[in-house]
């Protein structure tokens, strides 16, 4: 038993001590980096050497993170509720790998979501998030499938552990049970190929998706459109 435990201790050791090394040239692709966790990412990952492809939802987003970047760091505007705009990313990606590849695709953008009671939204406001967070990230991960194989890279899906507890109406909490279950089946298809493919469940950051503010403007906004039946069954005491 002691021998067991000393094996998987050293085990560890190692493992948590392996570093990629040769970081020139391997190109990691990186959804949602106007702001937040994926901004810091591909600056942090440009630092490192790595040639970072970033995908900004605005032309703002991606100057202001080329200003602050090296030369090797490049952006490309993204919207992932447009297949044409994701078809003009993966040429984009295709052009910058020059034949190598793709060692990583981390997907981080998040649609926007609105927190209600589920009778008080529309189909729209489900697909709102879904086109995005899900239907958006699955259709760029199989769009850029063919690099990855190519570079036996790997796939990064950053989920919002919040969003595995369904305590909200909304696509919310059915984009990241959705993005898990892509992740899971797509982990075990791609281990013939040599690609890796993992989860990152992180909590809130500190961030517009927390704000109250923005919450309840949302609130205000879904309430002021319902029917006066939906109104009379909640009443303004509910609300």
């Amino acid at each position: 038993i002691l021998a067991s435990i000393l094996s998987v201790v050293i085990y560890w050791f190692i493992r948590d001590r392996y570093r990629v090394r040769n970081l020139n040239g391997k190109h990691v692709f990186i959804t949602g980096c106007d702001t937040g966790l994926g901004n810091s990412l591909a600056k942090w990952l440009d630092k490192q050497g790595f040639c970072v492809i970033a995908a900004c939802a605005t032309e703002k987003g991606g100057q202001e993170l080329q200003s602050c970047s090296s030369l090797s760091l490049k952006t490309v505007n993204l919207n992932l509720a447009d297949s044409n705009s994701i078809a003009r990313a993966v040429v984009f990606v295709t052009e910058q790998t020059a034949g190598k590849g793709l060692f990583g695709l981390v997907s981080n953008a998040e649609g926007t979501a609105p927190v209600a009671p589920t009778n008080w939204l529309r189909i729209e406001d489900f697909l709102s998030v879904l086109d995005v967070s899900l239907l958006g990230l699955i259709e760029i991960t199989l769009k850029l499938l063919p690099l990855l194989k190519k570079a036996e890279g790997r796939v990064i899906n950053l989920v919002n552990a919040a969003g595995l507890m369904a305590f909200v109406g909304g696509g919310y909490s059915l984009s990241k049970w959705g993005m898990e279950a892509f992740s899971d089946t797509l982990r075990i298809e791609m281990q013939h190929f040599g690609v890796k493919v993992s989860i990152i469940e992180h909590s809130f950051f500190k961030a517009e998706v927390v704000n109250s503010d923005i919450i309840e403007k949302y609130l205000f906004r879904l309430w002021n459109r319902l029917t006066p039946e939906i109104w009379d069954s909640y009443g303004e005491k509910y609300f």
